[in-house]
């Protein structure tokens, strides 16, 4: 049934920031109240929950063994990276992200948003997880299954909804320091002033260390070096009603990332500045309009694992990408929830190169992607039904690739219309069981990188294919959400998604891959979630289990019914917490990821690995508390990439300590 105005308002101010102007007279009614929710887009439609949903709280986001983003997210089962590294001994363009074990190379099949702008890499389709600190965030959500509404062409496998913090989450100020048994630091902190009538905050990090070596011992040569790594990220959020029922938000943020994998010298640097605006109506005429600006530059230093001497310089890869979107949620009646809108993105860059072996490489051009969107949710007693459909028009122009011996090839352009829709169905079916059932399409336009930029993980060498198609995504699932009782929540899934003209680095021949488009990545499974909540204590999990396979043809058929690269058939997560007094956490996550491949033809073995993190939070005095942190408690030899038996690992037993204000 459609929740009451007067619940709606009631539970927005149990989770957000609301200032109500109070009527002056008393016999007014409360229907005279002006209420401002601030620093969020508009609410989400009566039909959201009909999607395999996960959400994530404060508290869990800023209770991670590491810190960081990207192992928050491993909180999820079925979320995975391009390899198991975290950010801080990955390649930053390995953090491509993944739901429901479809495959990858590298390019993020999932919409990951901060407070509503995409923030994947404009060339190379990766997250930037070192730009986003936790601290900043209020909650996340994870949606799986293939998306509509705005920027729902890049949503082929979900989307990852990251909501910053308002400010009396934060608190005038927020800080933390801590440092580990390897000696590597971490700092953060945010003022938070209410300013008028809303807010302003400014925070920022800074994190450094030796890092830990990946290379096993057995492996290590003189050149081996540590994954040495130093990044900071400065953000700045304003947040202002500027009419009645109407808001204005601004955020900007810059970073810069530098590490070193494996070898001395085999450095890369990622830096990044974003803009955004966004108004947001909550009258009668709800409107939403966005948009954002992002500027990235990368560059990578490969180092050759006999000569020890730079083989590729990749020195300057600059990067713009640009887009908006306008959403409007007319008055059509109790009954419907219509959103109306067209969004926006492009993608620009190029890249700058020095090959040992061919010299000077040059590469780059423009991806666009214009989408018409419209949404409706009717409901009908206890059955809430919902249909959406998007018109997008991609474009893939100005391609090239250039080298001193070959000169200048410039690629057609090509752009054509694409038709995507999702339906669902949600039943209470009683006072503790949700029924739920959807079905989807979705697509994604290959990225700059994948199109047109080869590279090189010795010995293998790895061709760009500026002639790859879209992928497409068809889908449906079932599931039911049961609430045996007060604090407690059993949801189910079971999900069958395929992904046409699925993008993957293809065997071609010896020590030779190319970017191709296979038939298509099928992925079936089951995915399951716990929480329960009683006193102190609370716990959740997580499991999804996938089978998935390759269907190939013609050059593809080697590959036909094997697993896709990269894809674990089988992830959970378990977490216990207990909260004995104000200010008090302790708690406990049990991580297992299963069996994966390296490679195409399933030659390299990525053993299964489960690793134990813990972390502990106790108030001093006022608003300080003592903090520890453990990774990888037991010390698990996480294998993250593995080439005829030579292994990169990851994370290793880790400790942290240090003290928190405001938290």
């Amino acid at each position: 049934m459609k929740t009451p105005l007067f619940a709606s308002i009631a539970l927005s101010f149990a989770a957000t920031p609301v200032f109500a102007q109070v009527a002056d007279e008393p016999d007014e009614q409360p229907s005279d109240f002006t209420i401002i929710v601030l620093g969020e887009g508009l609410p989400d439609t009566p039909a959201a929950p009909a999607y395999s949903t996960v959400e994530i709280d404060r508290i869990s986001i800023t209770s991670s063994g590491s810190g960081r983003l990207d192992d928050v997210l491993r909180n999820v089962a079925g979320f995975q990276q391009f390899r198991r590294s975290d950010s801080r001994s990955s390649n930053p363009t390995a953090q491509g992200v993944t739901l429901r074990a479809l495959g990858g190379n590298a390019t993020t099949r999932a919409l990951v948003t901060l407070d509503g702008v995409p923030l994947t890499d404009p060339f190379f389709g990766h997250v930037p997880f070192n730009a986003v600190s936790p601290d900043r965030l209020g909650s996340i959500s994870v949606t799986r299954g293939g998306g509509s509404g705005p920027f729902g062409a890049g949503a082929l496998a979900g989307t990852i909804a990251l909501n910053s913090a308002d400010a009396r989450t934060l608190g005038l100020l927020n800080a933390s320091a801590l440092v580990n048994d390897r000696g590597e630091t971490e700092l953060s902190a945010s003022i938070a002033p209410e300013i008028g009538d809303g807010y302003a905050i400014v925070s920022g990090r800074w994190d450094r260390g030796q890092g830990f070596f990946t290379t096993p011992l057995d492996q290590r040569v003189s050149a081996t070096a540590r994954a040495q790594f130093e990044s900071w990220s400065v953000s700045g959020r304003l947040v202002q009603p500027v009419g009645d029922g109407l808001e204005l938000q601004l955020r900007g943020l810059a970073y810069d990332d530098a590490r070193t994998l494996r070898l001395d010298g085999q450095d890369s640097t990622t830096e990044g500045q974003d803009i955004s605006a966004r108004l947001v109506s909550r009258g009668p005429w709800q409107v939403d309009v966005l948009g954002y600006a992002l500027w990235r530059n990368f560059t990578n230093v490969v180092i050759s694992s006999s000569s020890f001497n730079p083989v590729l310089d990749q020195r300057d890869t600059p990067s713009t990408g640009l887009g908006g979107k306008i959403e409007l949620r007319p008055p059509v009646g109790d009954a419907h929830t219509l959103r109306i809108g067209v969004d926006f993105r492009q993608s620009e860059g190029n890249l700058e190169e020095v090959n040992t072996f061919s010299g000077l490489r040059l590469a780059g051009g423009v991806n666009s992607m214009f989408g018409l969107f419209a949404e409706d949710d009717l409901e009908l007693g206890d059955i809430v039904l919902t249909g959406g459909v998007r018109l997008d028009r991609s474009s893939i122009r100005d391609g090239y690739f250039e080298t001193v011996a070959a000169g200048r090839t410039l690629y057609p352009d090509r752009s054509d219309w694409y038709f995507s829709w999702r339906a669902g169905a949600l039943l209470e079916a009683s006072d503790t069981i949700r029924l739920r059932a959807t079905a989807y399409t979705g697509l994604r336009q290959p990225t700059l990188n994948e199109l047109y930029r080869p590279f090189q993980i010795f010995p293998v060498t790895f061709l760009a294919n500026a002639e790859l198609e879209l992928e497409r995504l068809e889908g449906y699932e079932v599931g039911v959400d049961w609430l045996p009782a007060p604090g407690a929540k059993l949801s189910l899934t079971a999900f069958d998604n395929e992904v046409e003209n699925a993008v993957a680095n293809v065997t071609i021949g010896t020590n030779l891959s190319q970017r191709r488009n296979l038939d298509a990545i099928e992925a079936r499974g089951i995915e399951a979630s716990a929480q329960y909540a009683a006193g102190s204590l609370s716990f959740k999990g997580s499991l999804a289990i996938t089978d998935a396979e390759v269907r190939g043809t013609g050059f593809a058929a080697p590959l036909d019914g094997l697993q896709p690269a990269q894809t674990p058939d089988w992830a959970a997560s378990f977490t216990a917490s207990w909260q004995p007094v104000s200010g008090a956490l302790f708690s406990a996550t049990l991580r297992h990821t299963g069996k994966q491949f390296e490679d195409d033809r399933q030659s390299d073995i990525l053993p299964a690995a489960t690793t134990v993190d813990l972390f502990a939070q106790y108030p001093l005095i006022e608003k300080l508390s003592a903090v520890g942190r453990v990774e990888n408690l037991l010390d698990e030899r996480i294998v993250t990439l593995n080439r005829g038996g030579t292994l990169d690992l990851g994370v290793p037993q880790t400790f942290w300590i240090g003290l928190r204000y405001g938290f």
